[in-house]
């Protein structure tokens, strides 16, 4: 298994145990409300650790890994891109926690900035993924 999909499947687990552990924050402030403190922000928080920390993490890496040989010399495609591809990932899910925090608490507007930017970084992650994982799938 190469180094990077060892990075996404071990980022994936980890991303796993927070889903389940604000899944079951999230249940327990439903039974007893008012006595565990929240906000707001936990619904989305729990859905994109779900989504993009656990789901998405786990097919790019498994994708890096089993995906056809792009070339001999470059098995799969570019290295610096599929790095660069889980750092944007992961930065922009950090980020957008702590800016979904932020706008639930004071929703100023450099939060919904911050918020923005997590979205641009999450948005060039899933390109820098398809940039450099379409020519193993299509040949060229």
């Amino acid at each position: 298994m190469p180094p990077l999909t060892r990075w996404y499947v071990r980022s994936s687990f980890l991303y796993l145990v927070a889903t389940l552990v604000t899944g079951v924050w999230l249940a327990a402030r439903a039974v007893w409300p008012g006595s565990l403190p929240g906000s707001s922000a936990l619904s989305p928080i729990y859905f994109h650790l779900l989504m993009i920390g656990w789901v998405t993490q786990l097919i790019f890496g498994i994708a890096n890994w089993m995906f056809p040989v792009y070339t001999r010399e470059a098995p799969r495609r570019s290295e610096s891109l599929g790095i660069a591809t889980y750092f944007l990932l992961n930065t922009g899910l950090l980020l957008r926690i702590v800016a979904e925090v932020g706008v639930a608490e004071a929703g100023t507007t450099g939060w919904r900035w911050l918020l923005g930017g997590a979205l641009l970084l999450l948005f060039l992650a899933a390109l820098a993924f398809v940039a450099n994982t379409w020519g193993r799938v299509t040949g060229n």
